[in-house]
């Protein structure tokens, strides 16, 4: 077993093309044992966002905080606090925050070989 506090958690600024502003924590991962998936927390400031992207394997989502768009392919759609999304492996896709003065804060649950 193994419990930690995400404000224990290292934030890091990742390098990712086309990201904007966020911010990456990651609470539990193979690192700390997890079998099958890694926990990240992405924190998007406002006016900020993740890159534009896809990959062959599932994102789940949980907005801890806040309220954004789930941008897809062709089409968009609003999340906020409370709201989980699954994004399917080979959907293009990003987040957004739409706030202009409070941060958006998700969990993305992905498997742990990609963490």
């Amino acid at each position: 077993m193994y419990i930690t506090d995400l404000s224990k958690i290292e934030r890091v600024i990742p390098k990712m093309e086309g990201a904007k502003d966020i911010i990456k924590q990651v609470p539990l991962s193979k690192n700390d044992g997890a079998p099958l998936f890694s926990f990240r927390v992405f924190t998007i400031e406002p006016g900020g966002n993740t890159p534009f992207h896809e990959h062959p394997f599932e994102h789940m989502n949980y907005v801890i905080k806040g309220k954004g768009v789930l941008v897809m392919k062709d089409s968009e759609h609003t999340v906020k606090e409370g709201d989980f999304a699954l994004v399917l492996p080979g959907e293009k896709h990003q987040y957004k925050n739409t706030s202009e003065n409070d941060d958006f804060i998700m969990i993305c649950a992905v498997p742990k070989e990609y963490e």
